[in-house]
């Protein structure tokens, strides 16, 4: 073969290299990896000088010894594992609770022996009840209830919630794989459903959802400790709360009228409170002043009866007199309050007649000047004069001429 030749062996210049002496030098040093001694390359080949053969193990018990070391290293490194603050480790050996594990770096035996799962205790979950995503979207097999005065009403909340026992929620939980929201959810639906069933319509509509939300996170929490699933209700809320649609229009007028009642209500209260007190205090007035008006009765009534007792001895000293006097003090007292003017025409002559009456009450009311009364001639005829009253004897009769002789 000419050293032109493009097929050479390894020792030519051109040639492509001899893949058995590629191997037998991959062989060479995969032996000193593993300990033994090179050997020449050949089968039957002398090591070193003394002629004397060396084994060299075959290629393919060699890769196999460094892949086996390569995965067993992987499969160790494979228990390593870590744990976030907010996460906590649940190692389960063949299948069963073993030990939990705290945050860093940890390792477990690796598959099929232990396995880590992680959970994560402060991510806060939600579940919808009544509704997906918005309140249009209802889902009404969830949200129609009944309340305790057998009316329907569609209700809507959020329940949120996160993990406070691992190892429970694990083992306890079975719907590990949908994170628990069909057991929250179900909770949820048989609190709200218990809750609403024990208040009346109006109060769910109008004043009562805090109420509500409360007593219902209370209930659930209840039910999933009872479960012991692991879960903590951190929050309820009601999203929505009205009638059916169906009967929205109904409804709407129920709540009408009932405030219109109300505004009605206030109303007349104000005006009882107005009128109330009022009509007390026009009463205890009149009662006052029945009172005063007795007292003073009584209190005249006992002053006339003792003067009454005063004048008696007089009486009995002088009775004519004492009678005479008695009856000019009552004549007196009565026409002081009549406005007539009596004038006496026995003597013939004319006298002009003035309206002393009028005059007199012009006076009393402090008018500035006097009408001007026009003047005219007395009648003929006298006026008439008081009469006296019926004499029980002749003193009596002479009593009322002496009365008129005096007025004159």
């Amino acid at each position: 073969m000419s050293q032109n030749d493009p097929n050479r062996g390894r020792n030519g210049q051109n040639g492509p290299p001899d893949l058995d002496e590629v191997f037998r030098d991959l062989n060479r040093k995969l032996s000193r990896l593993l300990g033994g001694k090179p050997g020449n390359g050949r089968p039957g080949g002398n090591a070193g000088g003394n002629g004397g053969s060396a084994f060299t193990p075959p290629p393919y018990k060699s890769g196999v010894a460094i892949a086996a070391g390569i995965i067993a290293a992987l499969w160790l490194a494979s228990g390593f594992y870590v744990v976030d603050a907010r996460e906590e480790g649940v190692v389960l050996r063949l299948g069963s609770f073993n030990r939990l594990t705290e945050p860093g770096l940890q390792w477990h035996a690796p598959y099929p022996f232990e396995k880590a799962e992680i959970v994560n205790l402060t991510e806060l979950r939600s579940v919808e009840v009544g509704y997906r995503g918005s309140a249009q979207n209802r889902v009404p097999e969830e949200s129609l209830m009944l309340t305790e005065d057998q009316n329907i009403i569609d209700v809507q909340l959020s329940v949120q919630y996160d993990i406070k026992d691992a190892r429970a929620f694990l083992f306890n939980n079975a719907a590990r794989e949908r994170d628990g929201k069909d057991l929250v959810k179900q909770a949820a639906e048989t609190a709200i459903r218990e809750v609403v069933g024990r208040n009346k319509v109006d109060f769910v509509l109008n004043e009562g959802r805090a109420q509500i939300a409360a007593d219902a996170r209370k209930l659930i929490q209840d039910v999933l400790d009872r479960y012991q699933a692991g879960i903590r209700i951190a929050k309820v809320n009601i999203n929505d709360v009205q009638p059916p649609q169906a009967v929205l229009a109904a409804f709407d007028d129920a709540v009408k009228a009932g405030q219109d009642k109300d505004k009605l209500r206030n109303e007349g209260m104000a005006y009882a409170n107005e009128v109330v007190p009022k009509a007390r205090g026009m009463a205890a007035r009149l009662v006052q002043e029945a009172e005063g008006y007795q007292q003073q009765v009584v209190e005249r009534a006992e002053g006339d009866a003792q003067r009454f007792l005063q004048v008696l001895p007089e009486y009995n000293k002088a009775p004519k007199v004492t009678r005479e006097r008695m009856y000019l003090d009552m004549m007196q007292q009565v026409l002081n309050n009549s406005s007539k003017v009596l004038v006496d025409q026995k003597g013939g002559n004319s006298l002009l007649y003035l309206p002393l009456d009028k005059l007199t009450q012009l006076a009393s009311q402090g008018a500035a000047a006097p009408a001007q009364a026009s003047v005219t001639p007395a009648p003929a005829a006298p006026a008439a004069a008081a009469t006296p009253p019926a004499a029980k004897n002749g003193r009596d009769t002479s009593r009322g001429r002496d009365f008129l002789g005096a007025e004159r």
